[in-house]
């Protein structure tokens, strides 16, 4: 199992337990932290799924995919679920995702997050390219990346279907040599 990196200012990254299940759905069975996600709102027996799924993931050799806790260094609290997925169609690329607890947005914990998940691709794993997609209206998640070091690279037209319509989605990608670090 490869190393995860160091904690940021604020925030760590760490595998998700059993005992995590509420704090998840907290996240992904919230309306308004799912509301510019790829699917609507989770019930605890899916959200319990996903929690047992990533910690399937995490025992996988070679392991695919980092399905992981955001927790709050000084308070314990999981505040947020980040996902870095290695594509299977590009040698040393991988996608990422983040979702955050509604009571915790607004105070950077995205970029520190994306950091975080930026440093075990670039460090830990020694990938070449980080790419991102999300919905047009969320342009919270925009800042978000373009702040991470990000290049806005185009739109997937009717890439997504949620909550009964197709949606497209922006991209952005990012490469080893030009990303500035992990978050300090």
């Amino acid at each position: 199992m490869e190393r995860l990196p160091s904690p940021g200012p604020r925030l760590v990254l760490r595998e998700l337990e059993a005992g995590d299940v509420p704090a998840v759905h907290g996240i992904y069975g919230s309306e308004a932290a799912t509301e510019h996600l790829s699917f609507p709102p989770r019930s605890l027996d899916e959200v319990r799924g996903i929690v047992e799924r990533s910690t399937v993931s995490a025992r996988a050799d070679p392991r695919e995919e980092y399905a992981l806790g955001v927790v709050e260094r000084a308070t314990g609290l999981l505040v947020g679920f980040g996902r870095l997925a290695t594509d299977p169609h590009q040698q040393r690329a991988a996608t990422v995702g983040f979702a955050l607890r509604p009571g915790s947005w607004g105070v950077g914990y995205g970029r520190e997050t994306v950091g975080l998940l930026l440093a075990l691709a670039f460090g830990e794993l020694g990938l070449h390219r980080v790419w991102a997609a999300r919905a047009p209206l969320n342009t919270a998640s925009a800042r978000t990346l373009l702040a991470a070091g990000f290049v806005e690279e185009g739109r997937i037209r009717g890439h997504v279907h949620v909550r009964g319509a197709w949606r497209d989605s922006i991209t952005y990608g990012i490469l080893r040599e030009e990303w500035a670090g992990p978050p300090r």
